[in-house]
């Protein structure tokens, strides 16, 4: 039987299931709100599972680059010269070029003094006191390392190291340190690794002064046989020894392909210029310019090591060789010179050397002192020299007029806007060694390869092209004139 319920029951039934829907329905929405709050967007399941990046927590690789710089390359530094001779204003150059040299090596320049003596203190470079004085303004300035602008014997560096209780380097140090940043090739990099280990033979101290290996056994044996063996120090010393020698044997075989390459050349007779200079004088930007080499420019000390050899042509067509060299500086540390001296000897074995000054610099002078002496050390005073005084453009014309009058066999250019580039051409052809003998041919068409000969590797005065071949007039080297005597006028009359 079934019961049935009244109006009023069921309407009481409807109005109390919708108050529980609607309150469900605002539990369910309380509930969603507060999943948004706290879980965020609402996604599918494989989204939920994914790993989810979290903002505000990489790190960009420039970034740390950034950091990296800051805490590793960029040392804050103050400088120590000795001012022994000269004037003033020389010992000014001197730590100014110093502190490019540190700017050039990854490091802030804070501070630069110079102390005031006849030679440099034996103990302390400076004297005991000026270096209590240094400790002083080394605390001041928050600096972490000294750089001498000398270069300090080892037991100058210990001293002042103990005083002003940072690391102190000197300026063949820093050198060294701008090689091993730029030096590119395979030989660049060996010629540099071998002048550090050089420097840093005599230079080995710390815990190996200490440290000690065991003797060996002898015939008693026991207590009796043990003493101090071979020190650490010395260990450290033999192994570097024999890197060195390991290092040259390397430098000498790849002697032996650049010498390869000058025979070639000499046996073709192609004429040869070096361009030397001071570093930043704008060697680089000379050679880009006369042949457009690419070669990498930038208005940094030692931007370049590796020499970088270019064919190039005269006004007249005659072909010669082009080679960028290592930049010198003012007292070149003799462990480069020493490394460098196969890399150098591309200005001993050249036939004429753009000697390259920058005549905007302070003094121009000491340039031309600082790179002669080093041309002295290679042994390549007898190669013809033409001075190039660059950077004309942003130069005083005052010093350049003076630099003219003091170098009789000068010349003026920029690089940069290519003023007297057409000039410096018209005396380098001049310059270059002619072929010895002048010959007059009548070429048939048949033998064209000698007519070409004569205008790659000879001079030609004139060419005339007639019924019978080329009637040629030239200056060339005893070889081809040998085989041009055959085709001689006189010879042809003859026969």
């Amino acid at each position: 039987m079934t019961s049935s319920s009244s109006p009023s029951q069921d309407t009481q039934n409807f109005a109390q299931n919708y108050t529980e829907g609607l309150r469900a329905d605002a539990l369910m929405e309380e509930d969603v709100a507060w999943s948004h709050e706290i879980d965020g967007e609402q996604l599918d399941r494989s989204e939920r599972a994914a790993l989810r990046r979290v903002a505000g927590l990489s790190t960009e690789l420039e970034d740390i680059t950034e950091v990296e710089y800051r805490q590793l390359r960029l040392e804050r530094v103050v400088l120590v010269g000795v001012w022994t001779s000269g004037t003033a204003q020389d010992a000014d150059n001197s730590l100014a070029e110093l502190a490019a040299l540190a700017e050039t090596a990854g490091a802030v320049v804070l501070d630069g003094v110079i102390q005031r003596r006849d030679k440099p203190d034996a103990a302390t470079y400076i004297g005991s006191g000026k270096a209590r004085e240094l400790l002083d303004l080394v605390i001041e300035s928050g600096a972490d390392t000294v750089i001498c602008d000398g270069e300090l014997s080892p037991g100058q560096l210990i001293h002042l190291e103990d005083v002003v209780k940072v690391k102190v380097i000197d300026r063949t140090a820093l050198i060294l340190d701008i090689f091993a940043q730029h030096a590119k090739s395979r030989e660049g990099k060996a010629q540099v690794a071998l002048a550090q280990m050089q420097y840093m033979l005599p230079r080995l101290r710390g815990w190996g002064q200490s440290l000690s290996r065991q003797m060996g056994g002898g015939k008693g044996g026991g207590l009796a046989t043990r003493g101090p063996g071979e020190t650490k120090i010395e260990t450290d010393r033999r192994r570097i020894r024999e890197k060195m020698a390991k290092m040259r044997r390397e430098i000498a075989e790849m002697k032996t392909g650049r010498e390869i390459k000058r025979q070639e050349r000499r046996r073709n007779k192609v004429p040869s210029v070096a361009i030397a200079g001071y570093t930043n004088a704008g060697k680089s930007s000379l050679l880009n310019r006369l042949t457009g080499a690419g070669v990498l420019v930038e208005n940094s000390l030692f931007a370049t090591l590796d020499p970088t050899v270019r064919r190039a042509e005269t006004p007249g067509g005659r072909v010669y060789t082009l080679a960028d060299t290592v930049g010198f500086v003012r007292h070149l540390p003799h462990h480069l010179v020493e490394a460098f001296r196969s890399t150098m000897e591309e200005v001993g074995d050249s036939d004429l050397i753009l000697h390259v000054v920058d005549g905007s610099h302070p003094a121009p002078e000491e340039q031309l002192a600082a790179v002669r002496e080093v041309i002295r050390d290679v042994g390549a005073t007898h190669v013809r020299e033409i001075v190039v005084i660059n950077k004309a453009d942003a130069a005083d014309p005052l010093v350049l007029q003076r630099l003219m009058r003091i170098e009789k066999h000068s010349l003026a250019v920029s690089a940069r806007t290519g003023q007297g580039i057409e000039e410096l051409l018209a005396l380098i052809d001049s310059e270059l060694p002619r072929p010895e003998v002048e010959v007059e041919a009548l070429v048939p068409y048949t033998h064209g390869q000698l007519v070409a000969r004569a205008h790659s590797d000879g001079e030609v005065i004139s060419e005339e092209h007639t019924p019978e071949g080329t009637l040629l007039k030239a200056r060339v080297h005893q070889e081809l004139a040998a085989d041009l005597a055959p085709y001689a006028p006189q010879a042809s009359a003859t026969a």
